[in-house]
């Protein structure tokens, strides 16, 4: 190629990326981020862009007869960033049981107590006066000395607190001998190039933001309990009884289901090793954290799959269960096609992690590797909550994706990946999941825009704005380019930022680089503008039928038009002829039969006025 076709291209691109970087609103404390070049207009991440880094060493008891909680955190903390750091932030998440910690979720008072106790903290091997961390709800800054840019320090924590009875909010027991143990450690919240530490507190409504690291874990429990958890098993052959172990590595590597621990198992005694206590010893690297289950009374089954057939890597799946929970029988099957369809169709990535834990509990919340369901006697209900929660391995988990500000950018794929992949695994399922929340709230005082903060929202905006309304939009966005484009896309922006941190906007503009097209008109009127989705049949002539987009909103068009013969015929229009703006488009009737009836919307296409979306001959 020569040099002036080389420059032509050049500038061609630099004006398309500058034009879709000025079409959308930059926020003020976002924009420093691109000045310094931390963020690019490209999508890509900037030349001077950066995230710190932590390896973590966690040595933890439970007991579960009387739910003590703990051990110690070891932790080295790399500083990437170009700042001196004088403090430490960490999080503290057990302590929104504590007395007196700001709330949202209203707790049980025997759930109340105090918190997470701190007993020794070191750095860089001198103990320090515990005094000197001061801890406020689920935060605690560490004063220390100033730590440099490119450089590390050590920290070790001694802890301990009592799980939660009841008020099960994502961790806690579930029954006597069953029990959901997360965020149970002291962690070092994220420091990024826009907000510095992230010191946004746990409510118990937005979820997590937590930096990749490293994990190895030594969880140690009572004799008969068997521990799940994020990451490899290191010591199954040690911790597990002969039987149990020999089950379990024919499971990591057949595709049949196999019983690792069946009720016989349970009755007889010979599922752990027979000691007072087993110490499970779990590694994990490069992920957003780390979480533990654990039962003396679940059943156990497994399977596993091929996921990348490049290289054959293949992903374990479980479902960890009490056999009374029914529902519970057919899990595993559905937790193995999620797995099988997210790497082959939707979105055709190679599922990332060596195995997926569906765990029998109280809640309906996802971890890495990790997933808390509750049963549910529905079978649609439970094949949507299975994908749904089992998706979330992508987004936020694989993307590293701010969760507590931004919950649009991982609740709504989980959302847009439960409409597909459900009907995938069932094709008589119709999951409307949120769709007719958001059509009832649409233009109310309750309709926010998506990209405002997770943290300023509660109630049906944290619902809409999170789960059915960025869904939409993505399903929108794919139905304008195509699967093919559309999935070009997105690999793009995964493999731009896995294992990163993407804004917003970081988002928008890998996408619109990923398809080759400035999209910034649809992220501008569906993520950032209000205006409501409000279609009409207008005027319906012989040729052709006028659509009216009566709210603003950009919609997909579908029509189903009965001809005088009984014949009908659908037609359908993309996102695509709302582009340049037209309040209506006229579409051309295919076939030259008299057209007695019309009919407007599909399933995942809202309209906040419907009694104009129905024409009748000699009615209208």
């Amino acid at each position: 190629m020569n040099v002036s076709v080389k420059l032509i291209l050049f500038f061609l691109l630099a004006n398309f990326f500058l034009a879709a970087q000025n079409g959308l609103p930059i926020p003020r404390n976002v924009q420093p981020a691109f000045d310094k070049g931390t963020r690019s207009p490209s999508g890509q991440p900037g030349k001077n862009y950066w995230q710190n880094f932590a390896a973590y060493d966690l040595n933890i008891n439970f007991t579960p007869a009387t739910r003590l909680v703990s051990g110690t955190v070891d932790i080295v903390y790399t500083n990437n960033s170009p700042d001196t750091l004088r403090k430490i932030h960490f999080k503290l998440y057990p302590n929104i049981y504590q007395k007196g910690a700001p709330r949202m979720t209203p707790f049980h008072p025997k759930d109340i107590g105090e918190g997470m106790s701190i007993e020794k903290i070191t750095v860089n091997g001198e103990v320090q006066d515990a005094g000197r961390a001061r801890a406020q709800g689920t935060e605690m800054d560490l004063p220390i000395q100033p730590l440099a840019p490119k450089s590390q320090a050590r920290f070790s924590i001694d802890f301990s607190y009592k799980l939660n009875e009841g008020s099960h909010q994502r961790t806690g027991e579930i029954e006597a001998g069953a029990y959901f143990i997360a965020y149970f450690f002291p962690r070092i919240a994220v420091y990024d190039d826009v907000d510095g530490w992230n010191t946004n507190p746990y409510l118990g409504t937005q979820e997590f933001y937590n930096d990749f690291c490293d994990f190895k874990a030594d969880i140690t429990v009572p004799k008969g309990y068997v521990v799940w958890a994020t990451g490899d098993l290191k010591n199954g052959n040690e911790v597990l009884s002969p039987v149990i172990y020999q089950r379990l590595t024919r499971a990591a590597n057949r595709d049949d289901f196999v019983n690792i621990i069946d009720s016989t198992d349970l009755q007889m005694g010979n599922v752990t090793a027979p000691y007072p206590t087993n110490t499970f010893r779990f590694e994990a690297k490069d992920v957003t954290d780390f979480v533990f289950a654990t039962s003396n009374h679940y059943l156990w089954q497994s399977t596993s799959l091929v996921v990348d057939k490049s290289t054959g890597r293949r992903t374990r799946v479980d479902a960890v269960f009490n056999p009374k929970h029914q529902d519970y029988f057919r899990v595993l099957g559905d937790a193995r096609k999620t797995v099988e369809y997210m790497s082959f169709r939707f979105p055709k990535w190679p599922f990332p992690y060596p195995h997926e834990t569906v765990f029998d509990g109280l809640d309906q919340m996802e971890y890495p590797m990790m997933v808390n369901d509750n049963p549910v006697e529905d079978v649609a209900e439970s094949i949507e909550l299975t994908d749904h929660e089992i998706f979330h391995t992508m987004f936020p988990f694989y993307m590293g994706i701010n969760e507590t500000k931004y919950g649009w950018m991982d609740e709504g794929w989980a959302t847009i990946g439960e409409w597909l992949i459900s009907t995938m695994i069932d094709s008589t399922i119709v999951d409307e999941y949120g769709v007719e929340r958001y059509e009832k709230s649409a233009g109310s005082e309750l309709d926010l825009p998506i990209v405002t903060l997770s943290t300023q929202q509660s109630g049906m905006p944290f619902f809409t704005n999170s789960y059915p309304k960025p869904a939409m939009g993505y399903l929108f966005i794919k139905d304008m380019l195509g699967d093919e484009l559309f999935t070009k896309a997105l690999h793009h922006y995964i493999e731009t930022w896995h294992g990163k941190h993407p804004l917003p906007n970081d988002f928008f503009n890998c996408m619109n680089a990923g398809a080759g097209r400035d999209m910034n008109w649809f992220w501008k009127a569906w993520f950032f503008e209000n205006g409501v989705p409000d279609l009409a049949i207008g005027k319906v002539s012989s040729k052709q039928i006028t659509i009216e987009n009566k709210g603003g909103k950009p919609v997909p068009i579908d029509l189903s038009v009965q001809f005088s013969d009984g014949t009908t015929t659908a037609i359908h229009r993309s996102i695509a002829v709302w582009e340049k703006g037209d309040k209506s488009v006229n579409i051309p009737l295919p076939i030259k039969k008299e057209v007695v009836k019309i009919t407007l919307g599909s399933t995942y296409t809202p309209d906040v006025d419907k009694l104009d979306n129905l024409w009748e001959k000699g009615k209208n």
